[in-house]
Parts: C-alpha cells; sequence; structure tokens
C-alpha cells in the first residue's frame, strides 16, 4: 500500500530541542567541548560601546560563522549564511534556534572593515583557537599540506604577443 502524507506534516507544531537535534557525534560538538569561545567576549569588548548604538550580532557568532566557513570549505559568506539557515548541526553551533534568522552575510565584511581594521584581534583569536585544538588533539602538527596549485589566468589572448 502507498503511503501519501508526506506533505501533512510539513505545518505541523512540535516542540523540538536543538541539543536533540544536531548529532552527538558531529565535528561540531567535538569542537565546541574542546575550544572554550568565551575568550573571544574579553578580546573584543574595548571594541563595542557599553552604552551606545543599536545591539550588536554576537560577537562570538562573528568568528564562528567563517570557522565554519573554513572549516567545511564553502566558498563564500554568502553561501555559508544560506547553508546556515538549513543545517541543524551549524545552528547549534552557533547557538540559533530554528526561528533565529542569520545573520546577513554583508555584517561580516562590515564589521571586519569598521570595527576590527588595523588590530591584530584575529590573530589572537586564530592563535588561541590553535592550541586549544593542539591541547584536545584535534590538529595532527605533524604534517603540513599546502595549495601549490597553478592556475593559469583568465588573460585576454587578443593582446597576449607571441616570443
Amino acid at each position: 500500500m502507498m503511503t501519501r502524507n508526506a506533505d501533512k506534516k510539513r505545518g505541523q507544531v512540535q516542540f523540538l530541542c536543538m541539543d536533540d537535534m544536531a548529532p552527538q557525534d558531529h565535528l561540531l560538538r567535538t569542537i565546541d567541548k574542546a575550544i572554550g569561545w568565551n575568550f573571544i567576549y574579553g578580546l573584543v569588548a574595548e571594541k563595542y560601546s557599553p552604552d551606545n548604538g543599536r545591539p550588536s550580532m554576537d560577537s562570538m557568532m562573528l568568528i564562528k560563522i567563517p570557522f565554519i566557513q573554513y572549516l567545511y570549505g564553502i566558498k563564500s559568506m554568502r553561501q555559508t549564511c544560506k547553508e546556515i539557515e538549513v543545517n541543524v548541526a551549524y545552528r547549534w553551533f552557533l547557538g540559533l534556534d530554528m526561528m533565529d534568522k542569520v545573520p546577513h552575510f554583508s555584517t561580516f565584511g562590515k564589521n571586519y572593515t569598521r570595527r576590527f581594521k588595523d588590530t591584530d584581534l584575529f590573530e589572537q583569536i586564530f592563535s588561541h583557537i590553535l592550541m586549544e585544538c593542539y591541547k584536545f588533539k584535534l590538529v595532527d602538527p605533524s604534517e603540513v599540506f599546502v595549495d601549490a596549485t597553478h592556475v593559469k589566468a583568465r588573460a585576454n589572448n587578443k593582446k597576449m604577443h607571441k616570443q
């Protein structure tokens, strides 16, 4: 007998726990256990006004979203934000529930060029995360891979001079 009730559950209201929805063996759970992300707040505190302006996006999220992008090899911030919209494990890692809006991709460029310009904050944050990963053996420093792919330029063939 063929069942035809796939559309019936789409509008159904359910109570869900984000912790139950993200797989227990997901890589981001392992990383989240290893790294104490709260150190970020102390590093960036002086870049924010305590009593002036609009509420800001969580500073930890400003670091975790690019972390997801690089960890999973996503090509652009725009695509990363689209992936976060539909990936429960990404949302869990960022502390977003299913109804929270994912930050707009342009938020990152604006913060990096305006708020964190001419600072070494990202180097400090990256170094701290890397040290935590070493400590919990999430990174193996015995081998290093470097991409040395030769990519031919898309030069204008009509302007090329044969020699």
